[in-house]
């Protein structure tokens, strides 16, 4: 692991030298240009902004609002085990993004604000910021994007960025009217939607991106320990129907564990089989397709191997599949699929909210956030399942109405059952009862009803 370690720093740092000088070259023009992208699970549907035409700035803006009606229906409102969702039973801001991009020259800068409940929901997943001061949690919350870099004309473009930048682990966007489904399955939602660091954008040919990454962590805005997180992704469309994409990552994110070691491969397979985006009918259908295995090793757990009762095996496998059809010059569609994960040690499973901060409160009894830990010990088995369809109305390329129903499944308690996480009455200012656990059940079923805006 060292000698790819090396081998995939030292192809970043050898990117920065080819692009030395290149800056006045001649650019081929833009890639994937000729490409069509919208349709696919994880882009924007949009086939243009009606910002294109500002010199300096092109402004960004994206609302998301949902109603969830668990039919556990927990008395605290909580939703659990999901980035996308936070409060059952209520009208939810769920995200709320303005921004945009700025050139100037081969200057480049992307600036996007986050606000509503995944400003909460997913930064609290990070514990990075537990080591040392300054509390980076808030200092970034309400960022989801905010990165500079200078493009080079070289091939068919370079670009260096630096700050932080969007995954594309797990195929789904952080930014949902460019999903087809809501809630995403166990793959998407369990692995990254943020990285902070540095990437290298290279554009060898008009349809491949090689991008290089040297970040602090796996979704982390600091570092667990010493070894920065390297990895790269590969992206190749060779024409409107086809895209083929692999993310691989290679580091340490254990906290105070810098001997153990995570690897993980992601990747996905989109198809658009028909097309005829005139029709009154079927206008046009696709498929993606997404499987990724990974496994931590050192500091006490083997990967994929029981090597003896100390060091149990620690692994991730997932696999989820979607497939989307449209109607009436693409103004309908209808999605269905699901997903399957499977992560002994549970390292990458989203901890039950309530129960995910590793430092309780000790002295306020009516604070139950991290006063029953959910258990994420080498051996401990996780498995999971999930299934959706949902429909759509996109009467234009800025706005989507869905609803959307889901079931999901676990081989542990894990959901907010009727009992909630929160307190016997639902509400954080009650005196806790000491014979109080928060309620988990293996399984559950919601209706998502979700307005997306883009503009």
């Amino acid at each position: 692991m060292k000698k790819i370690t090396k081998k995939i720093a030292a192809f970043a740092f050898a990117a920065i030298l080819l692009t030395a000088g290149s800056s006045y070259a001649q650019q081929k023009g833009e890639p994937f240009e000729d490409i069509d992208q919208s349709w696919q699970n994880g882009s924007d549907r949009r086939d243009s902004s009606v910002f294109k035409n500002m010199k300096f700035f092109t402004p960004s803006i994206l609302v998301d609002v949902n109603y969830t009606h668990s039919f556990n229906r927990p008395n605290d409102n909580t939703v659990v085990g999901s980035t996308a969702l936070a409060r059952n039973n209520e009208v939810e801001l769920s995200a709320l993004h303005f921004g945009g991009d700025f050139n100037y020259g081969n200057a480049r800068a992307r600036v996007m604000t986050q606000f509503g409940t995944r400003s909460i929901v997913v930064p609290r997943n990070d514990y990075s910021p537990y080591r040392g001061q300054y509390q980076l949690a808030n200092v970034y919350r309400y960022l989801s994007e905010a990165y500079i870099g200078y493009h080079f004309k070289k091939w068919y473009g370079i670009n260096i960025d630096a700050g932080m930048f969007m995954s594309y682990i797990g195929l789904n966007s952080y930014y949902q009217p460019e999903n087809w489904e809501y809630q995403a399955s166990f793959t998407s939602d369990n692995t990254p939607w943020f990285f902070n660091g540095l990437r290298i954008q290279i554009h060898p040919t008009k349809h491949l991106k090689i991008e290089p990454w040297i970040i602090n962590g796996w979704q982390s805005y600091g570092k667990f320990n010493k070894m920065p997180g390297i990895g790269a992704n590969i992206t190749w469309m060779p024409n409107s129907n086809l895209k083929l994409l692999t993310n691989d990552y290679y580091g340490t994110d254990a906290a105070g564990i810098p001997s153990r070691k995570r690897f993980h491969s992601d990747n996905s397979f989109l198809y658009r089989y028909y097309n005829n985006p005139k029709s009154r009918g079927i206008s046009r259908a696709a498929f993606s397709l997404t499987a990724d295995i990974g496994f931590e090793k050192g500091g006490g757990v083997n990967g994929f191997k029981n090597s003896d009762s100390t060091k149990p095996a620690q692994y991730f496998l997932s696999a989820m599949f979607y497939n989307r059809i449209w109607f009436f010059k693409n103004k309908l569609a209808w999605t269905f699929g699901g997903g399957w994960m499977k992560n002994p040690g549970r390292y990458l499973v989203l901890y039950p909210t309530g129960q995910a901060s590793p430092l309780p409160n000790h002295n306020n009894p009516t604070q139950t956030e991290g006063a029953f830990p959910f258990s994420a010990n080498p051996g401990d088995q996780f498995e999971g399942w999930d299934c959706s369809t949902n429909f759509d109305i996109m009467p234009n390329q800025s706005l989507t109405f869905r609803v959307e129903y889901v079931h999901r499944h676990s081989s542990v308690p894990y959901f907010a059952g009727k009992g909630g996480v929160t307190s016997q009455t639902g509400y954080s200012t009650s005196q806790l009862d000491p014979a109080w656990r928060p309620d988990l059940v293996k399984s559950e079923d919601r209706v998502i009803l979700a307005l997306l805006f883009r503009l």
